[in-house]
């Protein structure tokens, strides 16, 4: 785990896997993590693939701990373990999202009950199940595509100031107030999270969720704020276009993110398809 690493080091590493069914349609996957400019590292990832009723499941995620790191890596622990198991996650892949992200996050509040320190985290993740690719998205960690050379993004920011974000907290009896940036309670500066015990039930970790079809895409990337906030959907996609190897794309833009100064923590998994 990251914690156990040197913290001031780039962490990366990948893997070669085969779509389900096919001897010719494969993936890479690679992750690359760094401290960054913050005292701590509070980011963490999770890439897995598992067979599933007889299928192959892989998973990919970021999660961008605020707080402290307990809500972040019990989602790196957890999350995944909690929907592989699912029983109707190969039928019914949705929901069984939804029910594992609702049940990881219920579980983990339960275990925080002893805390006096409100940890949090966001969870950007990507469920590879044969040709669909499903996106799930709690918080401003983000995933975006490369189809056809253009950037097309596949989860939307959860940010306070998001016009149905707003309605949802205030319709639950909460506010937003400008300190900085727009935050929910004046405290948090995502609208969904998993943790938060003391904004609940204001900052939800329900994810919002887009399928994509594989045919076409030729790589995703899954990262923390800690690029979005210094490099766009086009810019990141166009900088590792021509990079094969998903390892080095994902160090690629750690390097970048860096370079531009990024004054967070910054983790990113790419995962490159090619169906020749």
């Amino acid at each position: 785990m990251i914690s156990n690493r040197d913290p001031d080091a780039i962490f990366s590493g990948g893997g070669i896997s085969f779509l389900n069914g096919s001897r010719t349609a494969k993936f890479n996957y690679g992750y690359s993590s760094f401290k960054g400019k913050r005292a701590s590292m509070e980011d963490f990832y999770e890439t897995r693939i598992s067979e599933v009723d007889g299928q192959m499941v892989a998973f990919f995620g970021v999660f961008d701990g605020h707080g402290g790191v307990r809500t972040a890596e019990y989602l790196k622990n957890n999350l995944f373990k909690n929907l592989s198991s699912h029983p109707d996650l190969i039928r019914d892949t949705k929901t069984a999202i939804v029910e594992a992200f609702r049940q990881t996050d219920a579980d983990y509040l339960h275990e925080e009950k002893a805390h006096q320190k409100d940890a949090a985290s966001t969870a950007s993740t990507a469920v590879l199940l044969g040709d669909r690719l499903l996106v799930a998205n709690v918080g401003d960690s983000r995933v975006v595509a490369c189809r056809a050379g253009s950037a097309i993004p596949l989860s939307i920011d959860h940010k306070p100031d998001r016009s149905d974000e707003r309605q949802r907290i205030e319709e639950a009896g909460g506010f937003i107030i400008w300190a900085g940036t727009w935050r929910v309670g004046g405290v948090l500066a995502v609208s969904r999270a998993f943790g938060n015990k003391l904004l609940k039930p204001y900052v939800v970790a329900e994810p919002e969720i887009q399928e994509e079809e594989i045919g076409g895409v030729e790589f995703i990337i899954v990262a923390s704020d800690g690029l979005w906030n210094v490099l766009s959907n086009k810019d990141a996609v166009a900088l590792v276009q021509g990079i094969a190897d998903a390892e080095a794309a994902a160090r690629k833009l750690i390097q970048e993110a860096y370079a531009r100064g990024s004054h967070d923590n910054i983790t990113c998994v790419v995962v490159r398809f090619d169906n020749s």
